[in-house]
């Protein structure tokens, strides 16, 4: 068992990020049993969950003329404009169904507000607007926080970078991740990493 001041933070392991999913992640679904085994070292468990209202500001279908991947300029900075997915109530946004949730003592849902992304777990795409997880792991005095899931570079990656930014201890646990590799994101996700003083176990 880990020291009571570490936390486990798991991302996004949710069926559309998983094969046959809206936005599947290759391998994906490879995360859930190591992910499943990790949980039972930590006292704290913090799940995210991304959870978009339909017509959702990032999805590529909300901006005429334009198709997945593109990117497109909004007020907070470029933006990848994604397929529809984990709109909030569907069978995409859910959790897959071999993912223990029990372990988890909270449930962060991000990307609700229409008009912004938010990939890290604990910021909105602006930088600036929390989603609460920093004052919940304060409140339980958690110093160190290894994070996994999906995807390696995007939502795992701009977590990680926050925490450290924010004076966790953070490491990203790669077998219990997998990352989505638009145009080499994810070796890009892992330089940004190792600049931000995140360890890559």
């Amino acid at each position: 068992m880990r020291p009571a001041t570490d936390a486990l933070i798991v991302i996004d392991v949710q069926n559309d990020f998983c094969p046959g999913g809206a936005l599947a992640v290759p391998d994906g679904d490879a995360v859930v049993a190591p992910v499943n085994a990790l949980m039972a070292e930590y006292r704290t468990v913090v799940f995210s969950q991304d959870w978009h209202p339909a017509g959702h500001s990032s999805f590529a279908s909300s901006h005429p003329g334009k198709t997945p991947f593109e990117t497109v300029d909004m007020p907070y900075g470029p933006q990848v404009l994604w397929p529809d997915h984990c709109v909030q109530g569907t069978e995409g946004a859910a959790f897959h169904p071999d993912l223990l949730d029990a372990p988890a003592q909270m449930i962060v849902r991000k990307g609700f507000r229409s008009d912004i992304d938010s990939y890290s777990a604990f910021f909105e795409n602006d930088q600036s607007t929390p989603t609460g997880l920093h004052g919940y792991l304060q409140s339980r005095g958690i110093e160190r926080v290894a994070l996994c899931g999906l995807a390696l570079d995007f939502c795992v990656n701009f977590s990680a970078v926050d925490a450290a930014r924010l004076g966790y201890k953070a490491e990203v646990l790669l077998d219990a991740s997998r990352g989505i590799d638009l145009e080499g994101s994810v070796e890009a996700a892992l330089a940004a990493m190792r600049q931000a003083g995140v360890a890559l176990v």
